[in-house]
């Protein structure tokens, strides 16, 4: 069967972009793989980036985790969205480290049966006001830690890519402060981690013992416009998305395009239908990307539907019906990259990425 679009995943970028985030935090790397690793498929990624030096995996989710662990993964993970009323005795039996953000969830984890005490890892709130320990933090007691084993502390940054904006060291100062109170209970070898992708390219200082990455990990910039472009910072972009054109035609001057008739050709032109739409991740909003063909590109012209969007590729274009077209890639040989799009659509490439959907099959390419 051939496929209408995919999404290539290079594995070997994966790995690259670990060993060069590693050498640069010079501490040990946690690789998040959360959200199917971003869109990029969970145990394939997983595994590259264990290969290219992640002593860690890092999962939003318990059922991510197991899953990881059933794909033969027996590297150490850490889920952090593990909430109240959660299947904690499985995370146990699993050997899966538990960030933990509550007292109640944390007498939960404590209160778990079993031979070997729960790993757990607190969340902290440093000045994110998202997750973490915030009011609660100095209610806590020896008594609440002495049923599970503490393994490290956390938090996370909540500008990391806006380096030199204050918070970034009010959240550093309130995050050392609270490693010490921690400490003070008799913990002194936790592992501290604190820094996301931003801060591992850009702030030495908040390393710690770990760093964890997620976008830069994909070899994508997490902020264009502050950071640079993923070759300024030495990644390689990981996914190349590319669908196949179902039909190219011929239509006049003044035609109306897609629902709405947002869009009127202003010349005679060659239109692409691409077999790809929202309910394939594209975004419905995206104006001003779209495709390349033979290093061509192609804009949207139109609304973006649900199964497919329509392109102008020109009228001089020799692009043909069942033709593969690239959405986006890393941009090296002219092509729309997930940056563009993300700008396209009021978005981000966090977004564009991880937003790809179910349909759409995942190459891997070693």
């Amino acid at each position: 069967m051939t496929n209408r679009a995919e999404a290539v995943v290079n594995l070997s970028a994966i790995k690259a972009n670990v060993a060069t985030l590693k050498a640069k935090a010079g501490v040990d790397l946690m690789a998040v793989v959360k959200a199917d690793a971003y869109g990029h498929g969970l145990v394939p990624v997983a595994k590259a980036a264990l290969d290219g030096g992640a002593t860690w995996l890092g999962v939003a989710l318990l059922e991510e985790a197991i899953t990881l662990r059933a794909a033969g993964i027996t590297a150490p993970i850490l889920a952090w969205l593990v909430p109240p009323g959660s299947d904690f005795q499985s995370a146990v039996d699993n050997n899966i480290d538990i960030a933990v953000a509550s007292i109640k969830a944390l007498d939960e984890v404590s209160a778990v049966k079993c031979s070997k005490r729960p790993r757990v890892h607190l969340e902290v709130d440093t000045g994110m006001t998202r997750g973490g320990f915030l009011d609660e933090w100095p209610k806590i007691d020896a008594l609440h830690l002495h049923g599970v084993e503490i393994v490290g502390i956390f938090s996370h940054f909540a500008r990391a890519d806006e380096p030199g904006q204050p918070q970034n060291l009010s959240q550093l100062n309130r995050f050392k402060k609270m490693v010490a109170s921690l400490e003070s209970f008799g913990y002194p070898h936790l592992i501290r981690h604190l820094s996301n992708s931003a801060a591992t390219l850009v702030d030495e200082a908040s390393s710690f013992d770990m760093v964890r990455t997620g976008i830069a990990m994909y070899g994508l910039s997490p902020d264009v416009k502050t950071l640079g472009t993923s070759k300024g910072l030495g990644l390689i972009p990981a996914m190349t998305l590319r669908a196949k054109l179902h039909l190219v035609k011929k239509v006049p001057a003044g035609s109306p395009v897609g629902y709405g008739a947002t869009a009127v050709t202003e010349s005679a032109t060659k239109l692409g239908l691409v077999a790809m739409g929202y309910a394939d991740g594209i975004p419905r909003v995206a104006q001003s990307a779209g495709v390349s063909f033979l290093g061509e590109k192609a804009p949207i012209i139109g609304r973006v539907s649900m199964d497919q969007f329509v392109v102008d590729l020109g009228a001089d274009s020799t692009a043909q019906s069942g033709d593969w077209v690239t959405v986006f890639g890393s941009g090296a040989d002219g092509e729309y990259t997930s940056d563009d799009w993300g700008a396209a659509s009021g978005s981000i490439n966090y977004e564009i990425v991880t937003r790809i959907g179910p349909r759409v099959p995942r190459i891997y390419e070693l």
